[in-house]
């Protein structure tokens, strides 16, 4: 699999990378730049991405030496993304890789690539779709590489990112069909960072209409929550009517 990989960057050595900061795309960086690539890394900064996966991905660029480029996109400007249908992560993917593309070509970079990888099932993804459309490729992916494989792989590499839990935009928290504002998405950003401040891991907080919260968590880590409930409430209150607790976790 890592020969295919290194034969991916031999027939391409000049490719941009669709970066979030995340183990798929942070290894795929490491990946280009280790072969001998001409690489360039672009981050799209948009209401649905968290401050943190910014700071994650400078932070990662900067280790690797790899020059970032973040590129400013108002996605609720896009009136179909905002509105939140069932296939709104296709129009969301849509926009955020045409900006990718027309960034990377006006900077002479015509390869595009992504992080997913071979695990990934197009049918949880529907983003996956556009991928195909734009042209946009995905070697690790392509060359069977799977999330347990660029864990392991990242590791050896003393990647950072490792061991970082898999994070979706803020966007999935919100119910289909339940329009995107900003103030919602702030408000999620600002309750997750309050339960990551508390040493919770791999958050979710589900925006459940027309003011409530509903917050996810690993199994192991629903004892814990339910030992500090006054706490957590202390802090969601403010934020949310009411806050509510699925005890099945996250898988």
């Amino acid at each position: 699999m890592l020969i295919l990989l290194q034969q991916f960057f031999s027939e391409n050595p000049k490719v941009a990378v669709a970066f979030s900061g995340g183990v798929d795309s942070s290894y795929l960086l490491y990946a280009a730049k280790n072969a001998g690539c001409d690489v360039r890394a672009y981050f799209v900064k948009s209401q649905f991405q968290p401050r943190f996966e910014l700071a994650d991905a400078e932070l990662v660029a900067e280790r690797l030496g790899v020059p970032l480029s973040v590129e400013t996109l108002d996605i609720l400007g896009v009136e179909e993304v905002a509105e939140n249908p069932p296939g709104r992560c296709y129009l969301c993917k849509t926009a955020i890789l045409g900006k990718l593309l027309e960034s990377a070509r006006a900077d002479g970079y015509n390869v595009l690539c992504d992080g997913t990888n071979a695990d990934d099932d197009e049918s949880q993804r529907p983003g996956m779709r556009a991928l195909r459309e734009l042209g946009v490729l995905s070697p690790l992916r392509d060359c069977g590489l799977g999330k347990d494989d660029v864990r392991r792989l990242s590791m050896q590499a003393g990647l950072p990112t490792h061991d970082k839990p898999s994070y979706s935009c803020l966007a999935t928290r919100i119910p289909a069909g339940t329009t995107i504002t900003e103030r919602i998405l702030e408000k999620i950003e600002r309750a997750e960072d309050a339960l990551f401040d508390m040493g919770f891991t791999d958050v979710r907080v589900r925006f459940a209409p027309p003011g409530d919260a509903r917050i996810e968590l690993p199994e192991r880590q629903i004892e814990t929550a339910a030992a500090r409930r006054a706490e957590i409430l202390e802090a969601l209150q403010p934020i949310f009517d009411n806050v509510t607790m699925n005890l099945t976790g996250r898988s």
